[in-house]
């Protein structure tokens, strides 16, 4: 039962920690990097400890300068957020060692799901269905890999065992591609996670990318939180999210969760996560588990009512959760918009000073950000600067309530996507909803080219 928390993360999350940290009675503690020193989030913390430089290895990456933060701090828990080393299994080790409470899952937990062969095996033994393709990593001979493609038939795609964010995986349409997709694909995962095992899949032309929100304590209950839709993507990076996913059966989507929290228990897993699928035909094909809070937790906690930070801290210090399955339920349907300082057309990051904010404000609108006129967006790290989300009583209100916002929303001193949003809204194919992850790369291209 600790009662100071470390929170080793910048920008809207760690405003967000603080958050539910102050509605339990708990006093936080914010890291910050030198380029953060004049971050506003800092203000409202009970302390605050600088760990180094700009550079988020020498500081937000730097796993032994924030232990040792907490410890000089007394702190007895660190949360991660999202991003950093919010999913590194070692972290998570030294944070125990050091005798603090890591705010997640266990080291094994992260390990087990980080590696997504044995996350995949894992799923298997849960009974969660997975994308067709074996629960191994690849062998080293390349026929014996060619084999294997054939057997799964073409396309397929290659992957990292170790990945993420989109790096590391290379579709195959053709018996003649493999050995070269494999030697290139090894090179990436040995580059980009230092592991150059890869698996194979089968590859599925045109899923949408639907997902399973859970969360767990360490009482046995494991909750499954409904689901989310986050199709919209521009280089598999998450544009815009919405819950619940538009036109997909309900007691299908109820089977999944149960599965996923049933994969929770098997594996002892504590705090919130996220299982992600690819849908496609009326099937759900399991790709990774997210370790941590999501970026777009925002649309789940306002179908539900539920607040999962909270709940994450309440787990991690050893409470049961009051809440059970039968109470979970989704009401109206919410959307989120990322606010990124970049051009809406070439997505260049637009980092400098705010001079004006004017937020959206009205019934069913939610605005998670740290920003404020006069403080200055450091080049460090990601572009991405609020959160707007929005409620409605279904779909068709929550469009037209995030509509009303984008046009209300102004950031004065930078250049935002907020214009790209805005369009967004309007187009036809997400107006409609049920769009595959392919859907906005091909809006963008059709936009460049008019």
């Amino acid at each position: 039962m600790f009662d100071k928390l470390l929170i080793a993360n910048r920008g809207e999350i760690a405003l967000r920690i603080q958050k539910a940290a102050r509605g339990l009675g708990i006093k936080t503690v914010c890291v910050y990097s030198q380029a953060d020193a004049e971050a506003p989030y800092l203000e409202t913390a009970d302390e605050t400890i600088c760990i180094g430089p700009g550079a988020a290895r020498n500081s937000y990456l730097n796993a032994d300068a924030i232990v040792l933060a907490a410890l000089q701090t007394g702190a007895g828990a660190i949360h991660p957020g999202y991003g950093f080393l919010s999913e590194n299994a070692r972290f998570a080790d030294v944070i125990a060692d050091a005798g603090l409470v890591f705010v997640g899952p266990s080291a094994d937990c992260i390990r087990t799901m980080g590696d997504k062969v044995e996350a995949k095996r894992a799923m298997i033994a849960a009974g969660v269905p997975c994308v067709p393709g074996p629960d191994s990593a690849l062998p080293q001979d390349v026929t014996a890999i060619a084999a294997i493609a054939d057997e799964i038939g073409y396309p397929v795609i290659l992957k990292a065992a170790g990945g993420g964010g989109g790096r590391g995986m290379r579709v195959v349409r053709s018996r003649e591609h493999i050995a070269e997709a494999v030697a290139l694909t090894r090179e990436e995962a040995q580059r980009f996670f230092n592991n150059p095992e890869i698996y194979i899949e089968k590859f599925l032309e045109n899923p949408r990318h639907v997902e399973i929100q859970v969360i767990c304590d360490s009482h046995g209950n494991a909750l499954w939180l409904g689901d989310r839709d986050c199709s919209m993507q521009r280089r598999h990076q998450k544009v815009i999210e919405e819950a619940p996913a538009p036109g997909i059966d309900r007691a299908l989507i109820a089977e999944v969760g149960e599965r996923c929290a049933n994969a929770c228990r098997q594996i002892g897993y504590v705090g919130a996560g996220t299982f992600e699928f690819l849908f496609e035909d009326g099937q759900f094909y399991f790709i990774e588990m997210n370790t941590r809070v999501q970026v777009e937790h925002p649309v789940t906690e306002l179908v539900t009512g539920l607040d999962i930070v909270t709940m994450q801290l309440q787990a991690a210090r050893g409470e049961a959760f009051t809440v059970q399955q039968g109470d979970v339920e989704t009401r109206g349907h919410a959307i989120e918009c990322r606010i990124n300082a970049e051009d809406p057309f070439t997505f260049s990051p637009s980092p400098g000073t705010i001079t004006e904010v004017v937020a959206p404000n009205g019934e069913g609108i939610r605005l998670d950000t740290h920003i404020r006129a006069g403080y200055t967006i450091p080049s460090q790290y990601d572009s991405m600067v609020a959160k707007l989300i929005v409620h409605g009583a279904d779909r068709a209100d929550a469009l037209q309530r995030m509509r009303k916002a984008l046009s209300d929303f102004r950031i004065g001193g930078i250049t935002t996507n907020i214009p790209l949003q805005a369009e967004l809204m309007n187009e036809p194919g997400f107006a409609k909803g049920g769009i595959n992850i392919h859907h906005l790369e091909h809006w963008l291209a059709e936009r460049a080219a008019s």
